[in-house]
């Protein structure tokens, strides 16, 4: 299974993090929650941005493109397989950052490719 790391994690259900977080542990993934907010979803606590972690096989986006750059360095530092910009998320600039580096940039939505088995 595919470790993933979700940056924007929300305690509230209404969001679309919360969603991905406990469908992509009743799939069996293991989930890294990064988030600004304190708390867990999924069982899983929500850490701040740190030190990067290096076993991570998917980063999954939920922040805007504002907020984007402030996670660059991390995000490159983590050095994940591939990136997922889910919808809202887009981002041409760093996508580009990405694939320069050897990762894999898709603009996707995380639920979806969970649901029809393109995870």
């Amino acid at each position: 299974m595919k470790k993933t790391l979700i940056i924007g994690a929300s305690t509230n259900p209404e969001r679309y993090a919360y969603k991905a977080a406990h469908m992509l542990t009743a799939k069996g993934h293991s989930i890294i929650n990064i988030g600004v907010k304190e708390g867990e979803v999924a069982g899983v606590k929500i850490e701040k941005p740190s030190e990067p972690y290096h076993d991570v096989d998917t980063i999954t986006l939920y922040i805007g493109v504002p907020t984007q750059p402030q996670y660059y360095n991390y995000i490159l530092e983590t050095k994940p397989k591939r990136v997922v910009f889910n919808p809202g998320t887009e981002n041409a600039e760093f996508e580009d950052m990405l694939e320069q580096n050897g990762i894999e940039a898709i603009e996707a939505c995380t639920l979806v490719l969970l649901t029809t088995g393109q995870y």
